[in-house]
């Protein structure tokens, strides 16, 4: 499954095996050369001829934003608990602009407010007209 997966990743980003290696090359922590990452390496990960580390695992779960779980096989990608993200404590951000724990609470409970409101709510008719949002702009 991983040899999959990661293939998938990166032709799906349209990359290169050696665009991918500078990549995970700038993630690495040592200045020792015998621990870069080539596109050849990468290749045979992709090929299942041999199996990275704990290490190369997590830089390409990194650089990918992907669970190392999703590349080993074990979750899909398209599940997403929303309140364990807010609840966890990885670096969040909205258009680029990350969000302090206070942003991620009160935007936990809005979720949450909402979910739990929408169940009170009568559903309503499918309607034809598009809604119309007057905000008030001058045209000056």
């Amino acid at each position: 499954m991983f040899p999959e997966r990661l293939r998938a990743l990166r032709r799906g980003q349209h990359i290169t095996l050696e665009q991918l290696a500078t990549a995970l090359n700038q993630h690495t922590t040592t200045d020792h050369a015998e621990h870069l990452n080539t596109a050849s390496q990468i290749g045979n990960w992709e090929r299942g001829v041999r199996t990275p580390s704990f290490v190369e695992v997590r830089k390409l779960a990194e650089f990918f934003d992907v669970t190392m779980d999703y590349l080993a096989g074990k979750t899909e990608r398209d599940a997403y608990d929303l309140s364990r993200l807010f609840l966890s404590g990885k670096q969040l951000s909205f258009n680029r602009e990350v969000l302090s724990g206070q942003d991620r609470y009160e935007i936990y409970q809005l979720i949450d407010g909402y979910l739990h409101g929408k169940e009170q709510r009568p559903d309503r008719p499918a309607s034809n007209q598009q809604e119309e949002l007057d905000l008030h702009l001058d045209d000056h």
